[in-house]
């Protein structure tokens, strides 16, 4: 009976600390909604619980190779939530917005992967991580062009690689990083 009386409560407190860091992991996107009636297009995707066991069996099955990276991607996943405003003109929505969601991401947890400023269409990118000693918890990526905005919020563990691989295929939103002359990617 000793045992059962130590083991249940650390089998408690792991869970209850895994639920906070899952909890930590999610942004709150609440700031973006007034930005649907100014957008000429909205991408709001919410997948976790139910919907994200059948997404993960479902694309392991499907006959497109696509398809079975994002299924190996999202096998230890909590919830996937994506949101995407596309505005016709430059200059419709307003940067606070954006910076509100970057400001969550300065949150104890969060660390910056990546930080990335280019010119071109004004474009800034940012990829935190979050982990839970060595398990990484959350993944949260920011893009803000002039005429777009993109926040993906990953709850779990994702692979980093597979996540640039994906990017622009399947609504997952395309990460196109201008290079300068001098800068060359690595491994090339």
């Amino acid at each position: 009976m000793k045992p059962l009386k130590i083991i249940l409560p650390v089998i408690l407190l792991f869970a209850a600390i895994t639920a906070n860091a899952q909890d930590a992991a999610r942004l709150h996107f609440e700031n973006l909604n007034g930005l649907e009636t100014r957008a000429q297009d909205v991408v709001e995707v919410n997948i976790d619980g139910k919907m994200l066991d059948l997404a993960k069996r479902v694309m392991v099955k499907v006959n497109d190779e696509d398809a079975k990276k994002v299924g190996q991607a999202i096998n230890g996943l909590k919830g996937i939530y994506v949101r995407v405003y596309n505005f016709a003109n430059e200059n419709e929505y307003n940067v606070a917005d954006v910076e509100q969601i970057r400001a969550q991401l300065n949150a104890p947890g969060w660390e910056k992967l990546a930080n990335v400023r280019s010119k071109k269409n004004n474009q800034k990118v940012d990829v935190y991580t979050m982990f839970t000693g060595d398990v990484m918890s959350g993944v949260a990526v920011v893009v803000s062009e002039s005429k777009s905005i993109a926040v993906v919020n990953v709850i779990g563990p994702i692979d980093i690689d597979m996540l640039m691989e994906m990017s622009g295929k399947m609504n997952i939103p395309k990460i196109d990083i201008e290079r300068s002359s001098q800068e060359k990617p690595k491994n090339q």
